[in-house]
């Protein structure tokens, strides 16, 4: 297992700010500033989102997921130990990871049942991605269980990654779990109680076209698309509206185990 060199937070910061293509979107001030940790281009992970192997209809989805964006902003580098949670029979980021760890001397692992293995030893993870899955851990009382589990197979200063259907500030999250959509505040209380830091947040997947109010929830909007149920059927000019908002808004977190 490999452990990238990783330069301080205020140090990096600083680079954000001297060069404007590192910035992200201006966040509340108790935020972490916006940054991206890699400065140098990375083609291997460029070619494995370009990639023929990748199913059309994936590739077509990049516009809203932004991977490149996402996966250097969250820290990936070459030969780490990489472990998607739930990835899905869909494998959207996983056939991404999976050629790119393969590539680069990394290690990629697929975990579906977190509370029974994480496919790696305590403290052997470097990389753990967590993609639209807060809202089904609410409703199973499984957030913390899983927060301990991800902390524990990370080694010291390893990155949790998290990519999430983001509910209005200040939303219950009883409420809004059902949805598909959950706080920000409530995946940051549960990383913290669990023990990570909050490195940094990004708007990059940021949709403010999307006002949560939907008529079968987040799964409304594509990819999924649902248009009928409990006795409604969409319209056309229904399904056109909503398809026309897009992919859901989602937050963007970097968090990172104490050295």
């Amino acid at each position: 297992m490999s452990h990238a060199p990783r330069l301080p937070l205020l140090v990096i910061a600083g680079l954000a700010l001297a060069s404007p293509a590192l910035a992200q979107t201006p966040r509340p001030a108790q935020d972490p500033a916006l940054i991206r940790p890699m400065v140098q281009e990375d083609e291997v992970l460029k070619a494995a989102i370009a990639s023929d192997s990748r199913a059309e209809a994936d590739r077509a989805r990049d516009v809203y997921r932004h991977p490149y964006e996402s996966l250097t902003f969250w820290g990936l580098r070459p030969g780490l130990t990489v472990v998607e949670i739930e990835p899905g029979r869909a494998g959207w980021w996983s056939e991404i990871l999976q050629p790119y760890a393969a590539a680069t001397g990394g290690r990629y692992v697929a975990v579906n049942r977190p509370l029974e293995t994480m496919g790696v030893a305590s403290g052997e993870a470097d990389f753990v991605l967590v993609a639209r899955a807060f809202h089904n851990w609410h409703r199973a009382g499984r957030t913390d269980a899983y927060m301990a589990a991800f902390f524990d197979a990370l080694a010291p200063g390893g990155i949790l990654a998290v990519e999430q259907h983001r509910a209005p500030a200040g939303s219950d999250v009883d409420q809004t779990a059902g949805t598909g959509y959950v706080p920000e505040s409530y995946v940051i209380s549960a990383a913290l109680k669990a023990g990570f830091e909050l490195e940094a947040s990004s708007d990059l997947n940021a949709n403010p076209a999307d006002d949560r109010q939907h008529a079968f929830g987040v799964w409304t909007l594509p990819p999924v698309r649902r248009s009928e149920g409990d006795g409604r059927v969409l319209t056309e000019a229904e399904r056109a509206a909503y398809d026309a908002i897009g992919e859901s808004d989602r937050m963007t977190l970097r968090f990172r185990k104490p050295e």
